[in-house]
């Protein structure tokens, strides 16, 4: 399958100093998902745990809900006209007796942030599918100092963005800020879905009382695959988009943005920060 990462030749300049070297890129390269033979979606990504990246976007999309409902994931033979496989189509198989959804670009569509379609109608396709409401979460209180650790922690453990300087990550952290799993894609939604896919994988959904940070913005569609996968609290070191707050605060889930050394912005979802008691909300004596 596709590397990686890939080398490439290019000019360097250097306080005037040119000079011609090798340079480390991420590889992007299309995936074709398939549900059960049909065509699916086509998402541009890092190669590499392309059956989580398929399983954790079906989990998104309501397809998937555990393991058992998974038959099996293949890579797709005879995809080039030489009857060569490129690596870049999956297959995903449903288990007997799991029903295979419409798929049709009117039930899909609303999973991209650029979809143009109303904020209604987006969070209205997420509360409908979504299996695990995120209010049945057992209770999650966090220390502000344990949330400003993650994001030096989640960089420690990018290993191809040290390289390359061109990868998103997103990491899985208990509520006691253990890290449980990093992935790295060229997407940020990507790197998302391979986490999830994975939990799915191992039997771990809903990941609940989990914490998901990010490396980039928070999104509508990152949003979205915490709410679908049942975990409780979002983080990103960026700024959150205004549908992704509205759908934060229908679902109870907490928004953390701007995660930076001691600072962040808690844009829904406060209830599950620890604050410091103000000194007028103590009572008198």
């Amino acid at each position: 399958m596709g590397r990686v990462t890939e080398r490439r030749r290019v000019l360097r300049i250097r306080d005037g100093a040119e000079s011609h070297r090798a340079d480390t890129l991420v590889a992007e390269e299309p995936l074709e998902i398939r549900l059960n033979g049909k065509p699916l979606a086509i998402t541009m990504r890092t190669p590499g745990d392309d059956f989580a990246l398929a399983a954790g976007f079906l989990v998104s999309e309501g397809v998937l809900g555990s393991a058992e409902e998974l038959a099996n994931i293949v890579y797709c033979a005879g995809a080039t006209v030489d009857g060569s496989n490129t690596y870049n189509i999956v297959d995903v198989r449903l288990a007997p007796g799991v029903a295979v959804p419409d798929i049709t670009l009117e039930r899909n569509v609303y999973t991209t942030s650029s979809c143009g379609l109303c904020g209604k109608a987006s969070l209205d396709a997420v509360r409908t599918q979504a299996r695990w409401p995120i209010s049945d979460s057992p209770p999650v209180r966090l220390e502000p100092e344990l949330l400003s650790a993650l994001p030096d922690r989640l960089r420690a453990h990018q290993q191809v963005f040290e390289r390359t300087g061109g990868l998103h990550a997103a990491a899985l952290f208990t509520a006691e800020g253990e890290l449980l799993d990093v992935r790295e894609d060229v997407g940020r939604h990507n790197a998302v879905d391979k986490l999830v896919g994975r939990a799915l994988q191992q039997g771990l959904l809903p990941l609940a009382g989990k914490i998901l940070m990010v490396s980039g913005r928070a999104s509508f569609e990152l949003a979205q695959k915490a709410v679908m996968a049942g975990i409780p609290v979002l983080a990103a070191v960026s700024a959150p988009s205004s549908l992704a707050v509205d759908l934060a605060d229908e679902a109870g889930l907490t928004l953390v943005g701007f995660l930076r050394g001691t600072s962040m912005n808690v844009y829904a979802g406060e209830q599950r920060i620890a604050l410091r008691a103000r000194a007028g909300d103590r009572s008198a004596g």
